[in-house]
């Protein structure tokens, strides 16, 4: 009898496991969000479920990054890797390009009249939009880099966020850790009075032609509205789960910036994946590995990150 029963558990356990291993088959389709005059495109990834399920909405770093995860120089997928792994679980998910990008190219903003708040408004929207929609259970912001300041600003509607390699300081401060690492102290003199100014909400007028890149008078708007925002305060705000993903391989966001966001809110959950690098990619090798794996378009995302984010998502 006892034999049975030990069979019999073998038996549902085994079952149990396979039904949590099966991969759903997903479609993609084209998804459509208008603001005004405005078109912002983006991807819906559709798992092959028979009721409600879950829906991420995906969004982007900064740059010109689409809603891929790629550049017009680089090309990584990330960001559709994602999409498809939270979909073989059965996770819908919606990633899009962000105004003046790949195919919402259209809806840009002339670049002195671009603010911060145009991206975080414009995911308030998606989420808004994903929300109307009956075939979802519940709606979770995913942030990746740059991504993670606009879905915190944006997700205290949704019902779940995630950072993925999220930044833990405000702009003005990392830009000028990032000036000060390079050692030279009259690029600090001419930067840091400029990035005062812009942090207290003033244009500077006069900026030295080689910083035009940088501060040029069409671009200080936008610098004035990012510096605007601490993401450890935006994080405090979050009254909803959320989760905090970071790799200790990443070129530009450090572990410390995850730990300020976790320290920040002390209800959110906290990840850090041994060897990933900021495009969620496992690198067993040195920095030149780390950069390569940029323009790798089959070069996998770290499975521990994405276990983790359905775990997440499903509980």
């Amino acid at each position: 009898m006892n034999k049975i029963i030990l069979l019999l558990t073998v038996f549902i356990l085994s079952f149990v496991n396979a039904q949590d291993k099966k991969e759903f088959t997903f479609k993609e389709s084209p998804a459509v969000l208008k603001i005004n005059t405005d078109q912002l495109l983006g991807t819906l990834t559709m798992p092959d479920v028979s009721k409600k399920c879950p829906v991420a909405l995906i969004i982007a770093g900064s740059g010109p990054t689409d809603r891929n995860g790629n550049n017009p120089m680089m090309k990584n997928n990330s960001l559709k890797m994602l999409a498809e792994a939270l979909a073989k679980h059965g996770i819908a998910s919606l990633r899009f390009d962000k105004r003046g990008i790949g195919e919402s190219k259209p809806a840009a903003n002339s670049e002195s009249g671009l603010v911060f708040e145009n991206y975080t408004e414009d995911a308030k929207s998606w989420i808004n939009f994903l929300k109307q929609d009956k075939r979802f259970s519940k709606v979770v912001v995913i942030g990746h880099s740059e991504g993670s300041l606009i879905g915190m600003i944006a997700g205290a509607k949704a019902d779940k966020f995630v950072s993925i390699a999220g930044a833990g300081d405000s702009a003005d401060k990392i830009l000028k850790a990032q000036i000060s690492s390079k050692g030279m102290k009259q690029i600090e003199d001419m930067t840091f009075p400029i990035i005062d100014s812009l942090k207290s909400g003033k244009t500077v007028k006069n900026v030295d032609p080689m910083l035009n890149s940088l501060f040029r008078p069409s671009v200080q708007p936008y610098l004035i509205s990012w510096f605007k925002y601490n993401p450890q305060t935006e994080i405090k705000k979050l009254n909803l789960p959320v989760l905090i993903i970071q790799g200790t391989k990443d070129l530009q966001v450090t572990v410390k910036d995850a730990d300020n966001l976790s320290k920040a809110n002390t209800n959110s959950e906290l990840l850090i994946i041994d060897n990933m690098n900021h495009i969620m990619k496992i690198i067993e090798g040195d920095q030149q590995a780390n950069l390569e794996s940029y323009n790798n378009e089959t070069l996998p995302i770290s499975e521990t990150l994405t276990s983790k984010i359905v775990s997440f998502i499903q509980k």
